[in-house]
């Protein structure tokens, strides 16, 4: 064993070797090889960022989960209260994973100004509100304060503010109907912050205020509430914790997923795997071609070494195994180069955020980026495994070599 690895070596280090007809085609090789690993971590990243974000983003709005009345409404609006004294309420004790549970109600309503108007949902939200995800998406100002008497503050989006012209602590009057629909009501709001998920569907939807004006312009009474959001605090358990909520909430209340809510929106999302799936196989299809003409080239080259190492004794698999080494060598310089540059793109996209998205079409404004040692080290081993198992079948060639007719071959 100590010889195949002296003379691989031999071969790996060799001056003519680096200056042989081959030598171009191995850097080809460890190109393609390292341009097919930054492809694969720049498509695994941000394809799984888009995907992370996007939901996130979908469940700031909304909850993981959404428990509300059983009516036949089915826009943003809420019709017909529940009572907040609820056994899931405010804390969901019966299902393990749920970490927070929080009372809203919306109503829509038209914002006018002197020269325009606009029509959107005032979303009210109590003391028990998780902010967690406004902070993130805060431009400018502040978050409401709920906490005491009511008052008159909101949170807009950059969409409304630049709709219509709005600022930092300037005032506009809502109009609502009546629940009969015959009566117009009016509010009026100061706005203390403004925010920019990059979700242009909801950012274009809704406005934040205090829940008791909704109670107000409905005529419900303090303990009723339009729905609840169920917050969990692992995404991927969401089908079956989403099952689990709804056995253990009443028959006379309706629990819906975040992804049957933007049902549209999730069933994009899930093309993402798809073309991660596709550009990793054909990336290491890619590679692996590249590896197979190098090696092969590599073995024609050497033909009378291979001759000479089978007239002094070696067996086909000792000489196969020694030009293997020699192509998992070339493969780990391959994944070393583009570990190296994939990585430096992927950090300098996540902080400094070069290539912009439109948010129309993607729902974020930047190319998210999603960073784990995981995946990398799970990519870099398969890429690795894989060339050098396509490797297996041309290195074949060598047990068809005759050592006369090799040592004769020019």
């Amino acid at each position: 064993m100590k010889f195949e690895y002296f003379i691989a070596k031999r071969i790996i280090g060799s001056k003519s070797y680096k200056s042989s007809i081959s030598a171009p085609i191995i850097k080809i090789g460890i190109i393609a090889i390292a341009i097919g690993v930054i492809v694969m971590m720049i498509a695994i990243a941000t394809g799984i960022g888009l995907q992370q974000k996007i939901r996130e983003k979908a469940v700031a709005f909304n909850g993981h989960v959404t428990i509300s009345n059983f009516d036949s409404n089915v826009s943003n609006q809420s019709q017909f209260p529940i009572s907040i004294n609820q056994d899931f309420y405010p804390e969901f004790k019966a299902v393990e994973g749920v970490t927070h549970v929080q009372a809203v109600a919306s109503k829509f309503g038209l914002i006018r100004t002197e020269t325009d108007f606009e029509g959107m949902v005032l979303k009210g939200v109590g003391t028990d509100y998780n902010w967690t995800y406004f902070q993130e998406f805060l431009t400018q100002g502040s978050l409401p304060e709920f906490s005491e008497k009511l008052n008159n503050e909101v949170l807009i989006s950059q969409y409304l503010a630049n709709r219509l012209g709005f600022e930092l602590g300037n005032s506009f009057q809502m109009l609502f109907t009546s629940e009969d629909g015959e009566r117009i009501r009016y509010a009026k709001f100061d706005i203390v912050g403004i925010f920019n998920s990059g979700f242009q569907e909801l950012d274009k939807t809704y406005l934040i205020g205090d829940i008791r004006h909704v109670q107000r312009l409905n005529r419900w009474n303090e303990d009723q509430v339009g729905n609840f959001e169920v917050f969990l605090n692992e995404y991927s358990q969401l089908g079956l914790k989403g099952e689990e909520i709804y056995q253990n909430t009443s028959s006379l209340l309706r629990t819906e997923m975040v992804t049957e809510t933007y049902a549209t929106t999730f069933e994009w999302v899930k093309i993402f795997d798809k073309n991660i799936y596709g550009i990793i196989g054909i990336m290491i299809i890619v590679a692996g071609i590249n590896m197979i003409t190098a090696l092969l080239v590599l073995i024609l080259e050497r033909t009378q070494m291979i001759g000479v190492l089978k007239a002094l004794g070696s067996n086909n698999w000792s000489i196969r195994k020694l030009f293997l080494y020699n192509a998992g060598y070339l493969i780990l310089l391959g994944l070393f180069w583009g570990n190296i540059i994939g990585l430096a793109l992927l950090f300098t996209q996540k902080y400094f955020k070069l290539f912009p998205l439109d948010p129309s079409v993607y729902y974020v404004t930047e190319v998210p980026v999603y960073i784990n040692v995981s995946y990398i080290l799970a990519l870099n081993i398969g890429t690795f495994i894989v060339c050098l198992i396509m490797l297996l079948v041309p290195s074949y060639i060598i047990t068809k070599i005759s050592p006369v007719k090799a040592m004769r071959f020019e």
